[in-house]
């Protein structure tokens, strides 16, 4: 694939902003993945929608005070406290409805970062932002409207096509249903690539609105949205807000009464427990372990164990004398209480904390508090507010992973190549296809290898994928 040319960059940016007020490094070329990394990418995709289906039977079983394992008794009441914690009880019975079994997230998307051991996945979102920026990046970095390039991961534009079907696939009895993306405001940052989504499918004849909560209104039982001055019904919500955006989305009960009457589908599903990060801590859980094994195939169970950081659920429940926690040492002894850990020393700090969800920080790394890379005193206050919050918010506790330095092309100031040490954060997407996990694309995000936490900032290139070799 031959290099992009800086004005090219710039022009086709600047024909249409992928995101409002938002500026990244640039480079001639795409990420480069090999064969075996893409097996690699699918096999996680594979694990991610495995995870999902089991956490899905962990939590219900839960609720109901069922057993989890077949053969020997295992009960966890618990674990549906934890994932309950903070929110509505009229959400948690929507979670909880018979009709939504079964019903998972149409679109996963890790957060990996390559390690010296490989790939390490330190979230797993299901209303990941960058679907539509993945896409428009494949096509420039592909050199064509429609991508004709074998190399680019996102061949043919399969993105749009994965996102698309992924929706469309949810009503089986509409021919061409309408599809509207909801953007809340508290996510108007994304709202350009949500709308430059629904442009491409309108022009390949697919009925896709990109819409500000705002515009729906019921009709009966129905949701609508104004088309010229004539109601449209609406049969497909893709939500493109958090959960606890729901509070100030004025229109949020109308979403709940057309589900119930079956007169829309919702996407993804309005369940919290599929949101939250403690999930990861669960899967690392001593008392779990047998549940796991059991539910999970083996190559998935695997691959989720090299995967998944150590990860703790920062529950300050007292103890009782002579008990210790499940979790990091500090000065070689183990916790009995979750305050300890604001006494530990910046080697031992090699931890992040995290809020777990279900809040305004639990998303763009805004709760992220990394020890090894803070002061004492902001470690502390990390600790504290961890302990503070757990009656409503439960924070998550996982080791740091560092990325390792990798090299990849970018342009500096003068507008001109050069190769740079950086790390790098991966983000496959996959799309829920009749169940199974479908890698269409993947965002790369290569850093300088100064910044320890990597997101999105000014000084990353945001790059789509090519497959090498």
């Amino acid at each position: 694939m031959p290099d992009l040319a800086y004005e090219t960059i710039r022009a086709s940016l600047a024909s249409q902003s992928l995101f409002e007020d938002k500026t990244w490094q640039l480079s001639p070329a795409a990420w480069p993945l090999t064969k075996e990394q893409i097996g690699e990418l699918e096999a996680i995709g594979v694990a991610c929608m495995e995870y999902h289906q089991a956490l899905e039977t962990l939590y219900l079983r839960s609720v109901a005070g069922k057993n989890l394992l077949r053969n020997k008794p295992l009960l966890a009441p618990w674990v549906a406290d934890y994932l309950d914690r903070g929110k509505p009880a009229s959400l948690v019975a929507h979670a909880r409805d018979p009709k939504n079994r079964g019903v998972f997230p149409t679109v996963l998307r890790p957060d990996l970062l390559l390690t010296d051991e490989g790939f390490v996945m330190t979230e797993l979102d299901s209303v990941p932002g960058g679907i539509g920026l993945t896409a428009f990046l494949n096509r420039m970095y592909g050199g064509a409207k429609e991508i004709t390039d074998p190399s680019v991961l996102g061949v043919g534009d399969a993105m749009i096509r994965g996102f698309y079907d992924s929706l469309a696939a949810l009503r089986t009895d509409v021919r061409n249903p309408l599809i509207a993306l909801v953007v809340s405001d508290e996510a108007a940052t994304y709202r350009p690539e949500m709308h430059w989504l629904a442009e491409q499918l309108q022009l390949q004849g697919k009925r896709v609105f990109c819409l500000d909560p705002e515009d729906v209104f019921p009709l009966g039982s129905s949701l609508c949205f104004d088309v010229e001055g004539n109601p449209e019904k609406i049969d497909i919500i893709y939500r493109f807000f958090e959960l606890f955006d729901l509070a100030n989305i004025r229109t949020a009960n109308f979403f709940f009464e057309a589900w119930q009457a079956g007169e829309v589908v919702i996407a993804p599903p309005m369940r919290p427990f599929q949101e939250e990060k403690l999930g990861l801590a669960l899967f690392h859980h001593h008392l779990l372990a047998d549940f796991w094994a059991e539910t999970l195939s083996g190559r998935s169970l695997k691959l989720l164990k090299q995967l998944i950081p150590p990860s703790w659920i920062i529950d300050p429940a007292p103890l009782p004398p002579g008990a210790v926690l499940d979790g990091p040492k500090v000065g070689g002894r183990s916790l009995t209480s979750w305050s300890q850990l604001a006494g530990a020393s910046q080697k031992e700090r090699d931890l992040i904390i995290k809020i777990s969800g279900y809040h305004e920080t639990a998303w763009g790394a805004r709760s992220v508090v990394l020890g090894s890379d803070c002061s004492r005193e902001e470690w502390q206050q990390g600790v504290e507010i961890a302990i503070k919050d757990a009656p409503t918010n439960l924070h998550i506790l996982q080791e740091y992973k560092k990325p390792r330095r990798v090299k990849h092309r970018v342009y500096d100031r003068e507008q001109q190549v050069r190769e740079v040490d950086g790390r790098l954060r991966l983000c496959p997407y996959y799309f829920n296809l009749g169940g199974k996990s479908v890698l269409s694309g993947a965002l790369a995000t290569f850093c300088p290898p100064d910044k320890k936490i990597i997101h999105g900032m000014q000084d990353a290139a945001l790059l789509p994928c090519a497959v090498v070799g």
